[in-house]
């Protein structure tokens, strides 16, 4: 399946993307895709419900705002320089373990919401990234298990301020939590559309440009490994979203000068078999 959720934010409403690509409103469904939804074996109940009710499910207007496709999760945990270019261009070492760190949930937004570039920002920088989202929970989880806490895979940008980021003390987490910093979507695939995320083109464009252009075969640590190493530290939670790291050709390690979001400049980026998303940078209306 392919959940979607579509209408005003902070008021959407649950839906899936059907074999054809055409939207369908599941409101009647009676549930969110949130926590209690997959953790109550939301995904196979959904199924069930489907198979008798998807041919009377009227389609989502064109023009309807797509929204993240899961409700805010309980937490947003990133894995830093998770491919091997990436990190060289970053001029940092591979690491010899995941590197982590959290965005705020309050950055999360649709995958067609606009990026907005924080008040005193100069070096807002984008990241398209493969993110795994949580059906159980899990805790202590081993390697070999790690497959069957996964619901599915979205596309994410992992916008990133980077004066924040790295020279304003502390940690990472404060030039990743802005407003809109994490539009995820336009979909979320369940691991059965998706029999090999480690086989998957990602790229991203600035102005119609490719910049960013590589494979998830190029990760450093695999999505089990990611997931028992978080689950060995915290207790993951259904919905949760853990973004597994961004592939070289961002803002910061262009040559032979870094270049950064400004006001108007256009993102695209997408991942295969998980759709594209489109975001126009703009000053924060509230900055």
């Amino acid at each position: 399946m392919k959940l979607i959720r579509f209408g005003e934010a902070g008021k959407e409403k649950p839906g899936i993307q059907d074999k054809s690509g055409i939207n369908l409103d599941c409101s009647s469904f009676g549930e969110d895709w949130n926590e209690t939804f997959f953790s109550t074996s939301g995904l196979t109940r959904l199924e069930e419900w489907l198979s008798v009710n998807q041919a009377n499910l009227k389609e989502v207007p064109l023009n309807a705002r797509i929204g993240s496709p899961i409700a805010r999760p309980s937490k947003i945990i990133c894995i830093g320089l998770n491919y091997r270019k990436h990190a060289e261009e970053a001029g940092m070492a591979v690491p010899e373990v995941p590197i982590i760190f959290m965005k705020a949930t309050s950055s999360l937004c649709g995958p067609f919401d606009p990026i907005y570039i924080p008040r005193s920002s100069v070096q807002t920088d984008w990241e398209v990234e493969l993110a795994v989202v949580i059906g159980k929970r899990a805790k202590y989880v081993s390697v070999e298990n790690a497959y069957d806490y996964i619901a599915g895979y979205c596309l994410h940008n992992d916008v990133s301020e980077r004066d924040f980021q790295l020279r304003h003390g502390g940690q990472w987490v404060k030039g990743k939590s802005a407003d809109h910093f994490a539009p995820l979507g336009p979909i979320l695939a369940t691991k059965s559309e998706i029999p090999n995320p480690h086989n998957l083109r990602l790229w991203l464009k600035l102005n119609g440009k490719i910049l960013q252009d590589s494979n998830t075969s190029d990760l450093i640590f695999d999505i089990p490994t990611i997931v028992s190493h978080l689950s060995q530290y915290m207790t993951l939670l259904p919905g949760d979203v853990i973004s597994t790291g961004t592939p070289a050709g961002v803002g910061m390690g262009l040559k032979p000068q870094p270049q950064y979001l400004e006001h108007g400049d256009i993102v695209e980026l997408g991942i295969e078999s998980l759709g594209i998303s489109r975001q126009v940078a703009m000053n924060d209306p509230e900055a």
